[in-house]
């Protein structure tokens, strides 16, 4: 809204929980809404009316842009502020090319959840590995939440809780 970015650019790894769900239909973009639902509901949940209608036109423009991150490689995104959700699925080489992929003027906020990696479990989360890797760079910064930052259901705190 700010005009900071061109674009918006939201991706994630395809990674299920359990077992496979099998084909879905659509072309990329029908593929990917499920995946990125969270992120959509995310948004629409802070925004009115008039901006849900804004939202929903950037998108049909392409300024909001919903991509597998198996689709990033070979892209340099310029002008774009980008979002790769769900990262603590990325093998340390899926972090590493997306890492790679931004270019002038771009902001990327990287979200993920290290308690609850659905890899296997001998691979080493990309997620993981970029925090010991790159905490110390300039102009890299991680930030860690806890129960106390919770902004779902109260119980959910009580759930996290319960889970360490």
């Amino acid at each position: 809204n700010k005009g900071k970015h061109k674009r918006m650019v939201i991706t994630r790894n395809i990674q299920p929980v359990g077992r496979d769900i099998g084909f879905l239909p659509g072309d990329a973009n029908d593929k990917m809404l499920p995946w990125i639902a969270p992120i959509i509901d995310n948004f629409q949940q802070g925004m009115k009316d008039a901006d849900l209608i804004y939202f929903d036109g950037m998108r049909s423009r392409g300024q909001i842009e919903i991509a597998p991150l198996a689709f990033m490689r070979g892209r340099t995104l310029n002008d774009a502020f980008i979002i790769l959700d769900e990262a603590q699925n990325t093998t340390s080489s899926q972090m590493k090319m997306f890492l790679t992929r931004f270019g002038f003027n771009s902001k990327v906020i990287i979200t993920g959840d290290i308690t609850q990696i659905d890899l296997d479990k001998n691979i080493k989360s990309g997620l993981i590995e970029a925090n010991s890797l790159l905490n110390n760079i300039e102009g890299i910064e991680f930030v860690n939440f806890n129960g106390d930052d919770v902004v779902r259901h109260p119980l959910v705190k009580d759930i996290i809780e319960a889970y360490k």
